[in-house]
C-alpha cells in the first residue's frame, strides 16, 4: 500500500503523526493516508478537526479543502470572484438587486481619480466632503479585500475639523481620519443595530448567523446549514479566525441554538451552555422570527446567482436580516460547529449544475491536484 502512496503524502503523514502521543502515532499515520486517498483530506484538517475522534458519519460527510475547490470551480467560478470578495463591488451588487445591506457612506480608492462623486473619493478631502455631506456621526470602516474580521474599525463618534477628523473607536481610542487613509481601499458603512435578542448574546459585537445556501438550475434555493458566531465582551468582531469567541449550531428547521462552544483556537475548545462573560443562556434559545429570516436569505441567494453556493454572514436587525458579507470560498470550520459535514449538499448542487452542460470555468484550475486526478477521486 505505502509503495503506491506519494512520498509527499508519507512525509505529511509522519509529520501529522508526530503531533500525537507515541501510542497513537501508527494508527493516525495509517488513518490519515486512508482519508487522503478517499477524500483528499489535508493534514491540517485531520489535526484541527480532530478526525481521530470523529464519528464515521462526520468523517464520511466532511467536505475538505481539495474536494471543495473541485466543486467550487464550477459553482463559484473565477470570473465572479470579485463580486463577492471586493466589499465595495459586493455591496453595490447586493444593494441593486434588492438585498438588504448596511448603508454605504463612502468608498475610498486612492488609485482612482473620480470626478466629484456622492460616494466615491480618492483623497482625504474627498472623504471628508462625503462624510460631512451625509452628516455621518458614526460608522464602520473596513478594508475592501480582508476577511475573518480583520481591519475593521467601529467608530462611535466623528469630530470634524476643517482639514481632518478625529475618530473615536468603540473602545475609546482616538485616531485621525488622515492616519487611516493610505494606499489601501476602504469602505465606510453605517453601524448595524442588531435586535435586543442578539445584543443579549454579546453587546459589544454584531453577532452574525452564517447561512450556507445553495442555488439550483430551476431557480430554487435552500439553506443547507446555519451556525452563529458570537463575540466576547469588549470585542467588536465575532469571528472565530483569531480564536477566543463563542460559536453555536443553529438548527436549520427550528432556529434553536445547540452545541455552544468556547473556541480558544483549534484543539482548545470547551462545551458551554451560556456565554462565558455575561452568563446569558445559549443552548435551547430559539431565534425570533426564524422562518421569515430564513425565507429572506433564500431570496438573497436567488438574487445572487454568481455564487451558486454561498456563505452569508447575516446580522439580525429589527428590520430583518442584513448582509454583512457574502463568501464565495468559505472555510470548513462551520462543520465543526454544527457537528456534521455538508459534503452531500454541496455535491448535489454541483451535480445538478454539471448536468446542465454549462461551463462557467475560466483559465486554469485552482487546484493542488489536477482536474483529472480529482475527477477520478470524487466521482
Amino acid at each position: 500500500m505505502l509503495i503506491r502512496t506519494p512520498i509527499a503524502t508519507i512525509y505529511h503523514a509522519f509529520q501529522l503523526a508526530g503531533k500525537y502521543p507515541s501510542s497513537e502515532r501508527l494508527k493516525v499515520f495509517h488513518d490519515y493516508i486512508a482519508l487522503y486517498r478517499a477524500k483528499g483530506l489535508t493534514p491540517e484538517e485531520y489535526y484541527e478537526f480532530e478526525f481521530e475522534k470523529r464519528s464515521e458519519d462526520f468523517r464520511r460527510d466532511f467536505l475538505g479543502l481539495n474536494e471543495q475547490r473541485y466543486y467550487l470551480d464550477l459553482l463559484n467560478p473565477l470570473k465572479y470572484f470579485s463580486l463577492a470578495r471586493n466589499k465595495f463591488i459586493a455591496h453595490k451588487m447586493l444593494e441593486n438587486t434588492g438585498v438588504r445591506t448596511s448603508e454605504l457612506y463612502c468608498y475610498y480608492q486612492p488609485e482612482a481619480r473620480y470626478p466629484e462623486n456622492p460616494e466615491c473619493a480618492f483623497d482625504l478631502a474627498g472623504v471628508l466632503r462625503i462624510l460631512k455631506a451625509r452628516g455621518t456621526g458614526s460608522c464602520v470602516i473596513k478594508t475592501t479585500e480582508s476577511s475573518h474580521g480583520d481591519n475593521v474599525w467601529v467608530i462611535q463618534n466623528i469630530d470634524y475639523q476643517e482639514n481632518d477628523a478625529t475618530l473615536t473607536r468603540f473602545d475609546g481610542q482616538q485616531l485621525t481620519l488622515s492616519s487611516i487613509l493610505s494606499d489601501e481601499p476602504l469602505i465606510f458603512e453605517s453601524v448595524v443595530r442588531q435586535t435586543e435578542q442578539f445584543s443579549a448574546f454579546n453587546a459589544s459585537s454584531v453577532n452574525t448567523v452564517r447561512f450556507m445556501t445553495a442555488l439550483y438550475p430551476d431557480g430554487s434555493a435552500k439553506v443547507i446549514a446555519t451556525f452563529m458566531k458570537i463575540g466576547r465582551a469588549g470585542r467588536c468582531v465575532d469571528n472565530a479566525g483569531g480564536g477566543g469567541n463563542v460559536d453555536v449550531c443553529v438548527d436549520v428547521a427550528t432556529g434553536e441554538i445547540r452545541y455552544a462552544i468556547q473556541f480558544d483556537g483549534w484543539r482548545h475548545v470547551q462545551d458551554i451552555d451560556a456565554h462565558p462573560d455575561s452568563g446569558n443562556p445559549l443552548n435551547g434559545v430559539v431565534i425570533d422570527n426564524w422562518e421569515s429570516i430564513k425565507a429572506e436569505v433564500i431570496r438573497f441567494q436567488q438574487a445572487f446567482p454568481y455564487c451558486k453556493v454561498a456563505g452569508w454572514d447575516i446580522a439580525i436587525t429589527d428590520e430583518g436580516p442584513v448582509v454583512i458579507e457574502v463568501n464565495d470560498f468559505w472555510d470548513r470550520t462551520g462543520q465543526f460547529f454544527i457537528r456534521r459535514g455538508w459534503r452531500n449538499e454541496i455535491r448535489d448542487c454541483y451535480l445538478a449544475w454539471k448536468a446542465t452542460g454549462k461551463d462557467y470555468s475560466v483559465g486554469p484550475q485552482r487546484l493542488p491536484l489536477t482536474d483529472k486526478q480529482l475527477a477520478a477521486k470524487f466521482r
